[in-house]
C-alpha cells in the first residue's frame, strides 16, 4: 500500500521503518528532519499524503495533530477521496471525532488507533492497537496493523481508541506510583527490594506494569521508553475527558500533582519512572537492587 507516514518521534520511526520492510510504499515526514531507510522524505505533511492511500500520524498532542491535518501545508490540502486517515497519537477523543467530521465531508475515512507497548514493542512490531473506526475500514487496514503490531482491538466507532489509550494510561500511572511508593516505603523500612519483587510477582499485586518497570528502576535507569513529559500530557487529557463526561478521578488528580512536582524538578525527559527519585527525595531514601 502507498502510506504516508507523519510523526518519526519514539514510536513512529520504527512503526514507519517496520512498514518499509513489510514491502509497502511509504513517505515520511518530521517536523525536524528525518528520514527512514527504504522511505522516500517528504517536505511536508500535504507533500506526503499526495497521492497516498493511507496516512498515518503519530505526533506528541493534540494540537500537533491538527496542525499536521489543517494548518498550512497540512494533509487536508491534497488527501484524496476515498484514502484513510490513522491516528496514532495520543489526543483528546472530542477533538478526534471532530477532525474526522472534517475530513469525513471530503471523502475521507478516519480511524484513531493509539497504541501500548512502548519503543521495545514499536521496534520489534508488536505494538497493540486500540482502535476506533468503522470495520469495513479496519479490514483494509489489516496488512499495516500486522506489520507494526500483534494485536488490535476495536473499542468503537471513531474516538473510541483515544477513550480507551487515555483509560489504560490512567491505570499505567496509578499501578507504577503504588509500585514506586511501596519500593519508596520498603526502604525506609529496611526491606530488600530485591526480595520484595519475586513476593510481589507470586501474589495476587503481580502486574505487567511491575514485571516491566521493575528492572529499570532497579538499575537506576529511567532512559525514556515513555518520557514522562507525555504520560503527564497523558494524564492532562484523561482529566479533561472526564470533566467534559462529569466523572471525578481523586486518585489521578493526586498522582497529576506528583508528575507536576517531578517535571518541576527537571524529570520531563526522563521516563516516566523518574517519578520514584520525587518519593526518595522526600522519604531520604534511595531504591536500589543488587549490583
Amino acid at each position: 500500500m502507498r502510506v504516508a507516514f507523519l510523526g518519526l518521534g519514539i514510536m513512529g520511526q520504527p512503526m514507519a521503518a517496520n512498514l518499509v520492510k513489510a514491502g509497502h510504499e511509504v513517505s515520511v515526514w518530521n517536523r525536524t528532519s528525518k528520514d527512514v531507510e527504504g522511505a522516500r522524505t517528504a517536505e511536508s505533511p500535504a507533500d506526503a499524503a499526495n497521492g497516498a492511500e493511507v496516512v498515518w500520524i503519530c505526533v506528541s498532542d493534540t494540537k500537533a495533530v491538527e496542525d499536521v491535518l489543517f494548518g498550512p501545508q497540512g494533509v487536508e490540502s491534497t488527501i484524496g477521496s476515498g484514502a484513510i486517515v490513522v491516528d496514532s497519537s495520543t489526543i483528546s477523543p472530542s477533538a478526534e471525532h471532530s477532525f474526522a467530521e472534517r475530513l469525513h465531508a471530503k471523502g475521507v475515512d478516519y480511524v484513531d488507533a493509539p497504541v501500548t507497548g512502548s519503543k521495545v514493542a514499536a521496534n520489534a512490531g508488536t505494538l497493540i492497537f486500540m482502535v476506533g473506526g468503522n470495520e469495513a475500514v479496519l479490514a483494509k487496514l489489516d496488512p499495516l496493523f500486522k506489520a507494526m503490531g500483534k494485536q488490535v482491538f476495536r473499542m468503537g466507532e471513531t474516538s473510541k481508541g483515544q477513550a480507551a489509550k487515555l483509560v489504560m494510561n490512567l491505570q499505567i500511572a496509578l499501578i507504577f506510583e503504588g509500585f514506586a511508593e511501596a519500593l519508596t516505603l520498603a526502604t525506609k523500612l529496611g526491606v530488600n527490594v530485591d526480595a520484595l519483587l519475586p513476593l510481589i510477582q507470586a501474589s495476587m499485586v503481580r502486574s505487567g506494569v511491575v514485571e516491566y518497570k521493575a528492572p529499570f528502576v532497579l538499575k537506576r535507569d529511567f532512559t525514556p521508553n515513555f518520557p514522562l513529559r507525555l504520560m503527564l500530557k497523558d494524564i492532562h487529557l484523561a482529566l479533561a475527558a472526564a470533566k467534559e463526561a462529569r466523572v471525578k478521578l481523586p486518585a489521578l488528580e493526586t498522582v497529576e500533582e506528583v508528575y507536576e512536582m517531578a517535571a518541576e524538578e527537571g524529570h520531563q525527559d526522563l521516563d516516566y519512572a523518574a517519578t520514584l527519585t520525587l518519593l526518595e527525595k522526600w522519604a531520604g531514601v534511595e531504591v536500589k537492587g543488587a549490583a
